[in-house]
């Protein structure tokens, strides 16, 4: 294999990348998505082949495709699609040596030679507390609902912080019941504590029965209680469940913009948020405006505009096109210091498996959303 001046193997043209696609079973139709998004990106002269293993939407078949992958001598893997397939696959991938650009945003499948590429809780929250920490903000707490997600944006928000140097955060975790979140809202704010001494003068003032003890009381309502213990709320619903959450926030004393609200990229869905009252809240996420050219390359291939997958397989296929005309497959390569310009912005791969990624910050406002921090244009900007 010949070598570049750097002495690190550069693939024959005609070392093929693997792309492990569903394209039968369940995920059939976003199988063809990453499909296109692929060629669209490997279109270019001189790009490897792409040779296209079906997965059938099971980690048993992606086991099977990334044998055949292996068997066939691919030089670089892209997919699968989910969590599940992607575990899959990478203990055989790593056994061979072949590097693997997985399609899942599943940080807990990042290990050194395989890295899931979609935009993870941990990217987001790292870009956030970047964001609220640059204006003086200390003191974070989470609501956030049970499950997967859940827990890894409650991770996320731990290690950003001890990456920050700052406190740890006051995380709970609410039952997904109605009831259940207004009793956990409740008690991370601590209202009973910082209500209670203020009723226990009113109800004194009154229980005087006299007309002073009535303006007493009367003045004494007036009074604001003290503020929660943070500054900052990290919450991760959406739909109904965030609606419903949202309307306690005031109920508890739990002030905006005192207290600023974050939440996760998927805000960005006006569908997601629910109706929920949102207003100064903050999310991260990539800029709309930076994967225009690829939404018009994309259009003028298949004419629809790029459905939300596509980006992620372009992306894994761009990397391979630079990589087979560069240093290779390795990857000492693939994390390379200036990482990659991709659809939805920088971002770089790492030896332990993890990505960076630079995202902008949006605050949310009666009429929508509108980025108040742009997204790094390069490697060492804010929040990656």
């Amino acid at each position: 294999m010949p070598s570049d001046a750097a002495g690190a193997a550069r693939p024959p043209a005609h070392v093929a990348v693997a792309l492990l696609a569903p394209l039968t079973g369940v995920n059939a139709e976003r199988g063809k998505i990453l499909v296109q998004a692929a060629q669209l990106a490997l279109a270019a002269p001189g790009a490897p082949p792409l040779d296209v293993q079906d997965t059938a939407s099971t980690p048993q078949g992606a086991a099977a495709a990334v044998a055949a992958a292996i068997s066939a001598g691919d030089g670089l893997i892209l997919g699968p699609l989910t969590a599940a397939e992607t575990a899959a696959a990478a203990g055989p991938a790593q056994a061979a040596g072949v590097p693997m650009l997985a399609f899942t945003n599943d940080r807990a499948q990042a290990r050194p030679g395989v890295w899931p590429l979609g935009i993870t809780p941990a990217q987001q929250v790292r870009r956030l507390v970047g964001a609220a920490t640059a204006q003086g903000r200390t003191h974070f707490a989470a609501l956030l609902p049970p499950g997967e997600f859940g827990a890894a944006m409650a991770a996320a928000l731990s290690d950003a912080l001890a990456a920050a140097g700052a406190a740890p955060p006051d995380i709970r975790i609410h039952d997904g019941s109605n009831a259940g979140i207004q009793h956990t809202l409740r008690d991370l704010s601590d209202y009973a504590n910082r209500r209670g001494p203020l009723d226990a003068q009113i109800k004194a003032a009154r229980d005087t029965h006299t007309a002073e003890g009535r303006r007493q009381a009367a003045e004494l309502a007036k009074t604001p209680i003290p503020p929660p213990a943070f500054d900052t709320l990290l919450l991760a619903d959406t739909g109904e469940k965030l609606a419903w959450l949202t309307s306690f926030l005031g109920y508890y004393d739990i002030d905006r913009p005192q207290v600023r609200v974050l939440g996760p990229a998927l805000w960005a869905n006006p569908a997601a948020r629910g109706g929920a009252d949102l207003n100064g809240a903050w999310y991260a996420a990539p800029d709309p405006a930076a994967r225009a050219s690829f939404d018009a390359a994309y259009q003028d291939k298949y004419g629809a505009p790029a459905p939300v997958l596509a980006d992620v397989a372009y992306d894994a296929a761009a990397i391979a096109r630079v990589a087979a005309a560069g240093r290779g497959y390795a990857s000492a390569s693939l994390c390379r210091a200036e990482g990659f310009a991709g659809v939805d912005g920088v971002f770089a791969l790492r030896s332990d498996g993890t990505v960076r990624r630079g995202l902008a910050v949006f605050q949310i406002h009666r009429g929508g959303a509108e980025a108040i921090e742009p997204a790094p244009t390069a490697l060492g900007g804010p929040g990656i």
